[in-house]
């Protein structure tokens, strides 16, 4: 059946050639080509923009929710908004919706606007399907009457036809007959998706769709709705606080803060290349890796770095300090005498597969090698065969260790990474954080070596930057 819209139809909305995905900071005098998620910055042909949000501000009572969001969403592309509680994201989706409206700014849905300068469009002449968090299925239908909803107005023929194909589509033909109550989560939030998907919308909006899913459940279904929304054809914006569940569904993220957008992108490129401490922090384990540009170098307390390797590093910042962003997997660890050590384990946690590390590097003029001329670039020592252990001894901490972690950090380190600043503690201080497996042993306050082995470009800030946010 022919898809049709209750709205006129063009081919381009107002302004579609303007670039959005500017963020709001991050590190100054860097060229617009070189900054991560810009629009300069992306070399594939765009799509035309199925939705715009153009300055977008809204308030509740004194507080400003959202200050000003300008974001395009492309036709067919699935874009999911990412952030902690409280930055705005669900606001957004509502308003897009039309279940909100909003105090400054427009709302263009393909080539219409739909909210902005006295217009706005009810939400049921939206042409838009919303999956919420609870999935909200009637108790009383069957799998196909919860499906059929909405279709009222359709010819009979076209509406049995129509939730025979959706229920093909999610796979859920042999439960047509089956209430909520006799299917699993999984099965429930499916029909959900199918009833969002049955009236043919141009776009889908999923508030939080698999949070109230168990972890094993959430991770097959993400690759289940990503498949099914690709062979509807339906754009889709998604709201997440999840960073894996963004990056696993989505061909672009907007992550936002403070009812501001830091950065929209690629998953690869906004993790890889973020422009923004905040988003740093956000997408995983950061430290900052304290630096000094000199020449075609870049020293740090774990020796040189060649300057090639610091991402979009122009000639202007010649001489000065700069923060280089190292993950856990760009750094490796191993347990050496204490006067070949570059500072001491104070932290670690015990994950399944890996252990997570945290090392508080030698001050400078102490016990550290950090101008030791014999380290080379991007070597790597081998791990020291007489400390290899039972991983599964009963020191080895799932948790905490040594010192609690300041700031709640027992909940970043169970996925909520960042917190409020988008800062891990190897932000704070002259400690760096690293990832291992079980090969080799190494116990708390242990003396370690740590090497840079990232084979990759590396992301950076000016140390002017950090300072400003510390005022």
């Amino acid at each position: 059946m022919e898809r049709t819209s209750t709205r006129g139809r063009r081919t381009s909305a107002p302004g579609a050639d303007r670039a959005r995905e500017q963020p709001h900071d991050g590190p100054p005098a860097r060229p617009a080509a070189a900054r991560a998620g810009g629009a300069a910055g992306e070399t594939a042909p765009r799509a035309p923009p199925l939705l715009e949000l153009d300055g977008i501000t809204k308030r509740y009572g004194p507080e400003t929710v959202l200050d000003g969001i300008d974001l395009d969403v492309r036709e067919g592309e699935i874009l999911t908004l990412l952030g902690p509680s409280g930055c705005g994201k669900t606001t957004t989706l509502r308003l897009i919706a039309g279940l909100d409206r909003p105090d400054a700014g427009r709302v263009i849905l393909d080539g219409e606007e739909v909210a902005g300068d006295g217009n706005f469009l009810a939400p049921e002449e939206r042409d838009v399907g919303l999956v919420f968090q609870e999935f909200a299925l009637f108790p009383h239908r069957t799998a196909a009457e919860n499906v059929a909803f909405g279709l009222d107005d359709w010819e009979r023929e076209a509406r049995e036809a129509r939730v025979d194909e959706l229920l093909d589509l999610v796979g859920l033909d042999a439960q047509r007959d089956s209430p909520p109550d006799e299917l699993s989560g999984g099965q429930r939030q499916r029909v959900a998706l199918a009833r969002s998907l049955a009236p043919q919308p141009e776009l889908l909006l999923l508030d939080e769709p698999f949070s109230n899913l168990d972890v094993d459940l959430r991770v097959a279904m993400r690759e289940e709705v990503r498949e099914i929304i690709r062979k509807a054809g339906v754009t889709a914006v998604s709201v997440t606080h999840d960073q894996e569940e963004a990056f696993s569904i989505s061909d672009r993220v907007a992550v936002m803060s403070t009812g501001r957008i830091e950065q929209v992108g690629p998953p690869e490129r906004v993790f890889q290349r973020p422009e923004s401490r905040f988003v740093a922090g956000f997408l995983g384990h950061a430290s900052f890796l304290p630096g000094r540009v000199a020449g075609e170098k870049v020293t740090t307390p774990l020796g040189t770095l060649p300057r090639e390797q610091l991402h979009g590093l122009s000639r202007e910042y010649d001489g000065s300090d700069i923060d280089v962003l190292v993950r856990p997997d760009d750094v490796s660890l191993t347990r050496v005498p204490p006067a070949e050590a570059d500072g001491r384990v104070a932290y670690r946690r015990y994950l399944g597969p890996t252990v997570l590390y945290r090392v508080a590097l030698d001050e400078p003029g102490g016990a550290d090698r950090a101008g030791d001329p014999n380290r080379s670039e991007g070597s790597a020592r081998a791990d020291d065969p007489d400390h290899r252990g039972d991983p599964s001894r009963s020191d080895l901490p799932g948790d905490a260790a040594g010192d609690p972690p300041a700031g709640g950090e027992s909940a970043r380190f169970s996925g909520e990474r960042g917190g409020a600043a988008g800062r891990s503690p190897a932000a704070d201080a002259r400690t760096v954080e690293c990832m291992h497996n079980h090969a080799a042993r190494v116990d708390l306050d242990d003396p370690v070596a740590v090497e840079l082995i990232a084979g990759h470009d590396l992301a950076w800030f000016p140390r002017a930057d950090a300072m400003d946010r510390s005022d």
